[in-house]
C-alpha cells in the first residue's frame, strides 16, 4: 500500500458487547477546518496528545484514501480547535483486538458519540488491501463504508 494511504471499512454497532472485548479507550475531540468535498482538515485532540490530518476523497474506484497526519503540540490543538467550522465532535474510541491477517496486527476502532450525537456508535477497521478478508464480530451490524452521513467530517 503506498504511503499516505488508508483502506477502512465502517458499520453500525449492534450491541455494547465490544465493550467487554475492549483492550482499551481513550477521549477524542475533533474538529474541521475545512470540510470540501474533496478534502478535510481535521484537527484531534486524544487524550494528552494531539493531531493534524489531511484527508482527502476515494484516490481511484474504491475504498483508498490520501491521509497524512502529524503529531502537534495540545495547545496549539485547543486553538486550532477555536477556529473549526462548527459542529465538533466528542467521542470515546475503544480499541478491539482483531485477528492479524498477513503478520499484520488489526484492531477494531468503536467509536461512542458523546453531545449532540449521544447514541451513535460506528466500528472501523484499517485493512491492507480493499480485499482483504475480515472477521465480523457478533456485535457489528451493516455496513456504511462510503455513505457520507456516516463520515465524520458530515456528522
Amino acid at each position: 500500500m503506498p504511503k499516505n494511504t488508508e483502506i477502512e471499512r465502517k458499520f453500525l454497532v449492534t450491541s455494547e458487547a465490544f465493550r467487554a472485548q475492549a483492550t482499551t479507550s481513550y477521549e477524542i475531540m475533533q474538529g474541521y477546518l475545512c470540510k470540501d468535498p474533496e478534502k478535510t482538515i481535521r484537527v484531534r485532540i486524544r487524550d494528552a496528545r494531539a493531531f493534524l490530518t489531511i484527508k482527502s476523497s476515494n484516490l481511484r474506484q474504491g475504498l483508498a484514501k490520501f491521509e497524512w497526519e502529524r503529531e502537534i503540540d495540545p495547545a496549539d490543538a485547543k486553538e486550532l480547535l477555536c477556529l473549526c467550522l462548527p459542529g465538533a465532535i466528542a467521542k470515546t474510541r475503544y480499541i478491539i483486538p482483531a485477528p492479524a491477517y498477513n503478520g499484520q496486527e488489526r484492531c477494531w476502532e468503536v467509536d461512542v458519540f458523546h453531545g449532540r450525537l449521544e447514541g451513535r456508535i460506528l466500528a472501523e477497521i484499517e485493512l491492507g488491501d480493499e480485499n482483504e478478508p475480515f472477521t465480523r464480530p457478533e456485535w457489528l451490524g451493516d455496513e456504511v463504508t462510503g455513505l457520507p452521513q456516516y463520515y465524520n467530517a458530515n456528522m
